[in-house]
């Protein structure tokens, strides 16, 4: 029995040492992302001229948000754009606030979206509802619960056109609204400074193609030979699908950061947060069950195992062994904090105290992950925004394998 501990213990310990090691390289990635990204304002400005934008605002049940949104879009210094705000139907006062700014602002317009057909997804359906309306030689996505500084829109038109691109797509600030989110994101979003990070989404080389749902442009010609959001009609990760087809396409896609400048909320409560966990996991395992899997139990052992594992050592008694696996265990552990602070601290903008809660952001993430898996072909797999979905004849393409 002994022995077979021993074992044990080494061959958890090699694990560790391999998971320390990806978190070595999981750090650099993330060091080279915050150094190298370009931002949306640091370009080198040409003499262009100043196309009609067509802002595509889609919102749901979004009366907390919607009237920040829309009141920072109208305080732009670009003069040429509209905003075309629709309702997808919601069950609050959301349409209600849009037709009153509506009535005193005829940058905005208002639209009550048909009812969603079978097989669309209501924010892609909401979108492609908004395009019907858009006279805008440029097409900017954003979202109800993002906010704009005043010269947002110049800046990226300035940019697109300075550097003759087709897409061009802001990475925000994340907002964390509530307790739960302020422990998970940190955990959570190291992994974005990585597979979706600026640096990669701008290589050529790489297949990673991405855009963030609070703030891309394009160029309305190439969102028509994308497909248009009918392309992406039944995606869960819409943006995400999209951007990927821009790239794929040969078309000029760039990420930028914007932090300074745009902000969004990743998640408001526990079961947005809960439901966003699994929005990530569903996609990919309807892609590729193996590779989902694969993540899954990387993100297990990379997140999660370091934590109870450095309990296990701590308890049983202090053989050669259990030394071994405590050095191993606890090195792995504080680069996970480590990690996190860093986005906390240069990322999210949040106070360090929440880095404490690293175990359990882990274990949310973790289970989030394990219940998108369990859930992705079951009929009330994703509920968002008062709205539930079956996933389970639906082919899923978001993300570059």
């Amino acid at each position: 029995m002994f022995l077979a501990v021993v074992v044990i213990n080494f061959i958890l310990s090699a694990i560790l040492i391999a998971v320390s090691i990806t978190w070595i390289l999981l750090l650099r990635s993330m060091w080279i992302t915050f150094k190298y990204s370009p931002f949306l304002d640091k370009f080198e400005q040409k003499p262009h001229q100043n196309p009609k934008v067509s802002i595509i605002l889609p919102a749901r049940n979004e009366e907390k948000f919607i009237e920040r949104c829309i009141n920072s879009l109208l305080d732009q210094d670009y003069q040429n754009y509209e905003i075309i705000a629709i309702d997808d139907r919601s069950d609050d006062n959301t349409g209600h606030i849009i037709k009153s700014i509506a009535k005193k602002n005829s940058k905005v317009i208002y639209i009550l979206a048909e009812p969603k057909p079978d097989g669309w997804m209501g924010k892609n359906w909401a979108c492609m509802e908004g395009f019907r309306r858009a006279s805008g030689d440029l097409l900017l996505f954003t979202d109800a619960d993002t906010f704009h500084s005043s010269k947002t829109i110049s800046l990226a038109v300035g940019h697109l056109t300075s550097e003759n691109l087709d897409a061009l797509t802001v990475i925000p600030k994340m907002l964390c609204l509530d307790t739960w989110t302020k422990i998970t994101l940190p955990v959570l979003s190291t992994f974005l400074h990585t597979r979706f990070s600026a640096i990669r989404v701008n290589d050529s080389s790489k297949k990673t193609g991405y855009f963030f749902g609070s703030f891309y442009i394009i160029k309305k010609s190439v969102y028509e030979k994308a497909g248009t959001h009918e392309g992406v009609r039944n995606e869960i990760v819409e943006d995400g699908a999209l951007g990927k087809k821009v790239k794929e396409m040969g078309f000029r896609l760039k990420m930028v950061r914007g932090e300074h400048l745009v902000d969004a909320v990743w998640a408001r409560d526990w079961s947005t947060l809960w439901h966003g966990l699994k929005r990530l996991m569903i996609p990919l395992f309807l892609q590729a069950k193996g590779m989902a899997l694969g993540i899954f139990f990387a993100v297990l052992f990379l997140l999660f195992m370091p934590f109870p594992l450095l309990a296990y050592s701590l308890v049983l008694p202090q053989t050669n062994s259990f030394m071994i696996l405590f050095g191993s265990a606890i090195f792995a552990s504080g680069l996970i904090y480590l990690a996190s602070a860093i986005d906390a601290k240069k990322g999210l903008s949040l106070g360090l105290e929440y880095i404490i809660f690293a175990p359990l952001g882990s274990a949310i993430i973790v289970s989030g992950f394990a219940s998108g898996i369990l859930h992705a072909k079951k009929n009330d797999s994703v509920k968002w925004r008062g709205r539930t979905y079956s996933m389970a004849d639906t082919i899923q393409d978001s993300i570059s394998l």
